[in-house]
This record gives structure tokens, C-alpha cells and sequence, in this order.
């Protein structure tokens, strides 16, 4: 494999071992059963490992070091140019910074801020803080590879963070210096008054002569400094000095969850854990110096960075994208890439648009129906993932749209139906793997094995330095002595879960006990194979009026199984016997269904005739009738129905504050935002017929 080097990391990544037992993917660690939770689970398919185990990565410095060895100078951050503002326009092509330009602008720049601490330019707070505000880049990249290598702490404020939001973190850490994009200083100037830790702001992109001086006139009135990159990487060269060893206890990030209640909390994450998170991945991960991979994700989130560090310590191509939703296709095809970290919205739109094709008049539509159904009828029957015939005249364009190149897909962050991930598994000609974890175990915990063809529904088993257990939830009916599966809340133990959350001790002892459990607040089941399966939600639990217990976000899930929905926000009220939602549907799926109860032709971009249709008492009937069949399949009680729906083509998003930056729904701010729909369908008190008693 290219990416190999003969460093005590040169063995990674290593692939799922040719005897692994698909049908028991859990060990269960030897006398640790206790009453009220099961035993403790490891995975079983490689050894355990811990910070202490030989040839582990234990910081990043190491992680980075190991890449750039193996690179040997090659291409390692790429930018997609703009060639117009006026309309936007990037050029066909990705420019590249080479391994060596990036690790002198790494030094230029980790040099310039210890300079800066140490004179006390920046600084004074608990710990040497930095903050970055952008969206992804191969300057945010190298940013916070220069932090990691400087002993400074990373500090990522979402790009779609409020300002209340922005105003506390910046506060809560106490940032006196924050790189940011130019369209972001202006609302850092704004907050300067209530923050009066800021120092210095640094613009990440080049400002032009007449807005730098705007910007800097600003700043002098605040007592705050305005800098370019340029200036920092210059005053960095002039003061460079080596890169500060790191240990696996020292900070490397206070990495902020959006919540979906309440102020973010500070999860404190060590070098040692998100290294432990990497290494954990490089076990049947195979990337490698040729592998190319797309920034597509949010880089605050954990998700991204742990992804990308993997990508770092082989050796790795890292191409950013425009960032666009819009423009993902398009970015595919320029880059190319081999390797690509998303979630389950980006490829729920996949799986609507190539589900499409099935409903093409004619031979075409015909073709791709019977391609689809030998191939998920293969992989449910002999765990087939590939077949000569329709790959090459199906299911070879699919992969085409993806850039033709695709070897590795990885989801996380939020549920994806078993339906969508087997047709994924069958119809991308690629690699698809799950995986769960959060924030606080920097998103490293449990994924499904490679080519599992049954794991569809569930997350996988223990990555290699982690355990896993189930404890009682009597309140819900939950217990480990449950048949034909144990259930209970999941709890995970491991090198790479935080430390704490940053100055809230009480929320920190509320998420980790005295043994080192980390309490998820998720409720899964271990089924035949040991796979976990996440079923509810510890919390998020409300009482209907007749005094029935609902989970609303297990009943989104299901509910958002079915391709109508784009969106889906249910809400219940403790008054009502009944639940009630609101829908933003598909717009291609939608389509057919109005064109099919109407008997006349609607486009999926006739946004008015949609617009219109979600109106329509017959077309929500119809709606809300093809729902109910994923409840009923899911074998929902009649109390978690849904009896009413209201339908909007008004996405849910994080600029409408329906939405977290990481794309969970804020129920209490989804709620204000579609009070009056919502309080409408109640105003019509409960649907004749329907019982919520069931």
C-alpha cells in the first residue's frame, strides 16, 4: 500500500482481519456483568487498545508528522479558485498547497502565536485560547494544524452560529484572538463592547485596501487589532521557533455543542483522546497517500476533524469544496474524490433523486426497478454487494455522479433508515459504512464492519479502544434482562471520550460516573450479531393526556423513513391525546404524488403548484396516508401516530433557528416557528375514527 513508512505507525491502517465472525461482533469483557446493565462489551475483531498499548498514535503532532513522512511533499490541502464574483463562479479545478508549503505556513503561523501568548499581545485567560469563525478551508486546516503542534487550544465557532451564541463562547473561553472570514468581522466588532477579552481579529482571506481600513479605523475605537493572515505568518517567520512536543493530557480543543436546548457546553477534548479517536478508524479505514478525500462537513464539527486527521495521518489529499448544498454534485465531479464523510439529509437527496429513475416511463424506469431488486435482493439473501450485469448498465452512472472515483462513504450525526443504506450499499458501487458516536467521544465509538450486508438499522460494534454497556431505564421499560435482546441506555468507556465539559463541573458528573462511563442519553439494543441498534431517547419523552409515554424523536425516525419527507418535526402537547407534525416533503416525490391524486402532470420544480398543493385537503390526506404505512410497518401504537400534518415547502434551517449548525432539530424553536400551523391542527380537535388509545 503506498501510504505505508517504516515508523512504529507504519502498520496502520489495518483491514478487518480475513476470520472476523460477522455473527458476534462483540466480546463480552469476563465477569463484568452486574445487575440493572449488561456486561461490558468490546468489539471482536481486533485486540483492545488503549493510550498505553504499543505503536498508538497518543498526540497530533504525531499524527501529523507520520502524513507528512509518507506524503514526501506531495499535494495535501486543495481549493477550488473563484474565477467570478459577479455571479459566483470556482473554477473546474482544485489549486493544491503541497505537504512542504503547508507545514512552513504551519510553523509561520504556531511560531507567530506563541509569540504572541507569551508577550501577553493575546492571552491571559485560563488557557492559551484561539478562536476560528469560517466555514471549511484549507486555512482552517492549517490553522488548527499549527495550534495542535504550538500547544494552543482550538476553539471553532459554528459558521452558522447566532450571535448570542458566538457572543457566549467567545466569552465562556476566553478568545483574545480569532481568525476569521472577512464577513465575519463585523459581528465580532459588534460583540467587542460585551467581550472585552478580544484582542485581535485576523482576517483569513486577503482584505482590500479601502475595507481593511474600515475594519481597522473600527477595531482602534474598540481596542481591538485587526491583522491579515499574511501579517501573522510574516511576524511568524521573523520569530520561528520549533514545533513544542505535545503529550497525550494537554488540550488540544474545547470543542462547543450546539444543544438543542440551552446554551452550547464546552466539551474539552486532549490530544490524547482525538488521536485515540484516528487510530481507532485506521483499523479497516483503507485510505492511503493516493486516497483524495472531500471536505464537505462543517470542520467545528467533530465529525469532520476526526475524518480529516485520518486522511491526515496517511498521507493524504484533502480537497475543500465551495460549500454549497447546492453545488455538491458539481464539486464531486471536479474533485474526484475517493473518500467522503456526510450525513444522513446529504444522502437521503441521493437515494430520492436515484429512486426517480424508477418511476421513468418505459423501458429506462423498467430496467432500473429490476436492477434495484435483484441487487437488494442478492444482498438480503447471499449479502451480494455487486453484480456484473446491472453495474455496468445501472448502477456505474450512480457512481459516476459521485466522481467515479468513490471508494469510501462514511454517515453519521443522526439516524438513516435500513432501506436508504441498503439501496446505498447496492446502488454506489462503493464502500458505505455507519458509525455512532458524539462530541464528547469525538465522534469515535461504535461503526458497522465493511460489506456487513445485514447492518442496515444499526451502527456497528465497539471500535477497538472502546467499551460499550447497556443500563436499565426502568422508567421506559428498558432493562439488560430484556429477550430477545438486552436494552438499556448506552454508556461508552475509552481513551478518546472528553474530560469534562468546560467550567460546568455538575453537568460534567451528571454525563460521566465515577468509573469512567460516559452516559449517552441514547437507548439502544444489541441484536443477534452484538451490532447495537439505537431505538429512543432517554430524554425527549412526553406524556399524551390520557398518560401514554411517547419517545417523538424515535416516532421522526420512522416517519422520516419514508421518501416524502425531506423534513419532519413532530410535536406533541401534554393537553392533547394525540400527536401532531409537520412535514416539509420531497420535492420529486411530492410531485408524483400530486400528479397521481390530481390526474395531471406536476413538475418537482413548479415550486408554486407545490406550494399550493401542501394546501390541498386531499393532498394531505393522501400525504399522511402514505406516512402511516411506515408506522404501521414500524408496528407503531395508535398513542404515536400521528393524526394531523400540516405541510409546508418552508425547509426547516439553521438560519430560521429550526435547526442546529449540526442539522438536529430544535424542537422548542421549531415549535415558536410553526406555532400558529401547529396550534390550528389541535384547534380541530382529534380526527374522528382515530384511536390514540390503541
Amino acid at each position: 500500500m503506498p501510504s505505508q513508512s517504516n515508523t512504529k505507525f507504519g502498520h496502520l491502517p489495518l483491514a478487518l482481519p480475513p476470520n472476523a465472525d460477522y455473527k458476534k461482533q462483540c466480546v463480552e469483557v469476563p465477569g463484568t456483568k452486574r445487575p440493572g446493565q449488561t456486561a461490558h462489551y468490546r468489539g471482536s475483531a481486533f485486540p483492545f487498545v488503549t493510550l498505553e498499548s504499543p505503536n498508538v498514535f497518543t498526540n497530533l503532532v504525531e499524527i501529523y508528522d507520520e502524513g507528512f513522512l509518507r506524503a514526501k511533499g506531495g499535494p495535501f490541502l486543495g481549493t477550488r479558485p473563484v474565477i467570478s464574483t459577479n455571479p459566483l463562479k470556482y473554477a473546474n479545478y482544485h489549486e493544491w498547497q503541497s505537504w512542504t508549503e503547508v507545514d512552513a505556513r504551519r510553523r509561520a503561523l504556531g511560531s507567530a502565536l506563541h509569540k504572541l501568548f507569551q508577550t501577553g499581545k493575546v492571552g491571559g485567560g485560563d488557557l492559551p485560547t484561539v478562536g476560528i469563525w469560517s466555514k471549511n478551508c484549507a486555512t482552517w486546516q492549517i490553522i488548527d494544524l499549527a495550534l495542535q503542534a504550538y500547544g494552543k487550544v482550538g476553539v471553532s465557532l459554528y459558521d452558522t452560529l447566532g450571535k448570542d451564541a458566538a457572543e457566549f463562547i467567545v466569552n465562556h473561553s476566553e478568545l483574545s484572538i480569532i481568525f476569521a472570514t472577512p464577513s465575519h468581522i463585523p459581528a465580532l466588532l459588534k460583540l467587542a463592547p460585551k467581550c472585552p477579552v478580544m484582542k485581535v481579529i485576523v482576517a483569513m482571506e486577503p482584505l482590500d485596501s479601502k475595507e481593511k481600513s474600515v475594519l481597522t479605523a473600527w477595531g482602534e475605537s474598540l481596542g481591538v487589532e485587526i491583522k491579515e493572515l499574511a501579517e501573522i505568518e510574516e511576524f511568524g517567520r521573523a520569530n520561528l521557533i520549533e514545533v513544542i512536543p505535545a503529550t497525550s493530557e494537554q488540550i488540544a480543543t474545547i470543542c462547543y455543542t450546539s444543544g438543542t436546548t440551552g446554551l452550547p457546553k464546552g466539551v474539552v477534548i486532549t490530544h490524547g483522546a482525538m488521536a485515540q479517536a484516528v487510530q481507532a478508524y485506521l483499523h479497516q479505514f483503507q485510505l492511503d497517500t493516493e486516497t483524495t478525500m472531500m471536505s464537505f462537513l462543517p470542520l467545528a464539527h467533530i465529525y469532520e476533524r476526526v475524518m480529516e486527521l485520518i486522511a491526515v495521518a496517511v498521507g493524504a489529499q484533502i480537497g475543500y469544496t465551495t460549500g454549497d448544498p447546492l453545488v455538491l454534485l458539481e464539486d464531486l465531479a471536479v474533485l474526484k474524490p475517493h473518500f467522503v464523510p456526510l450525513v444522513p439529509r446529504v444522502l437521503n437527496r441521493i437515494y430520492q433523486s436515484a429512486m426517480a429513475a424508477g418511476t421513468a416511463p418505459g423501458v429506462k424506469g423498467a430496467l432500473f426497478r429490476k436492477a434495484v431488486a435483484t441487487k437488494l435482493y442478492n444482498l438480503r439473501t447471499t449479502g451480494e454487494f455487486y453484480h456484473a450485469l446491472w453495474d455496468r448498465l445501472v448502477f456505474r452512472k450512480l457512481n459516476n455522479v459521485l466522481g467515479g472515483k468513490m471508494k469510501l462513504i462514511t454517515t453519521g450525526s443522526a439516524p438513516i433508515s435500513a432501506n436508504v443504506m441498503d439501496f446505498l450499499k447496492v446502488g454506489l458501487l462503493t464502500e458505505v459504512v455507519e458509525g455512532y458516536g458524539m462530541t464528547e467521544n469525538c465522534g469515535s465509538f461504535v461503526r458497522t464492519w465493511s460489506y456487513d450486508a445485514t447492518s442496515s438499522g444499526t451502527v456497528g460494534s465497539p471500535l477497538p479502544n472502546c467499551e460499550l454497556k447497556l443500563l436499565d431505564v426502568p422508567s421506559m421499560g428498558y432493562s439488560a434482562e430484556d429477550k430477545p435482546h438486552p436494552r438499556g441506555e448506552i454508556c461508552m468507556r475509552g481513551a478518546q471520550r472528553f474530560t469534562c465539559y468546560y467550567k460546568d463541573p455538575q453537568k460534567t458528573a451528571e454525563t460521566i460516573d465515577d468509573e469512567g462511563w460516559l452516559h449517552t442519553g441514547d437507548v439502544g439494543l444489541l441484536d443477534d450479531c452484538l451490532r447495537l441498534k439505537i431505538i429512543d431517547r432517554v430524554k425527549n419523552i412526553m406524556k399524551l393526556a390520557q398518560g401514554e409515554y411517547v419517545a417523538l424523536e424515535n416516532v421522526e425516525n420512522i416517519y422520516s423513513g419514508s421518501p416524502l419527507v425531506a423534513q419532519l418535526y413532530v410535536h406533541g402537547d401534554s393537553l392533547q391525546s394525540y400527536l401532531i407534525a409537520v412535514a416539509v416533503p420531497d420535492p420529486i416525490q411530492f410531485a408524483s404524488l400530486v400528479s397521481r391524486v390530481k390526474g395531471k402532470p406536476v413538475a418537482p420544480e413548479d415550486l408554486k403548484a407545490l406550494t399550493e398543493a401542501t394546501k390541498d385537503p386531499q393532498i394531505v390526506a393522501a400525504f399522511l396516508a402514505e406516512l402511516q404505512k411506515k408506522a404501521r410497518a414500524a408496528k407503531l401504537k395508535g398513542f404515536e401516530m400521528i393524526k394531523r400534518i400540516y405541510l409546508t415547502t418552508t425547509p426547516m434551517t439553521t438560519e430560521n433557528g429550526c435547526l442546529t449548525p449540526t442539522l438536529k432539530i430544535k424542537r422548542k424553536e421549531t415549535y415558536t416557528f410553526f406555532k400558529e400551523p401547529l396550534d390550528a391542527l389541535y384547534a380541530l380537535g382529534e380526527p374522528s375514527g382515530s384511536s390514540s388509545k390503541l
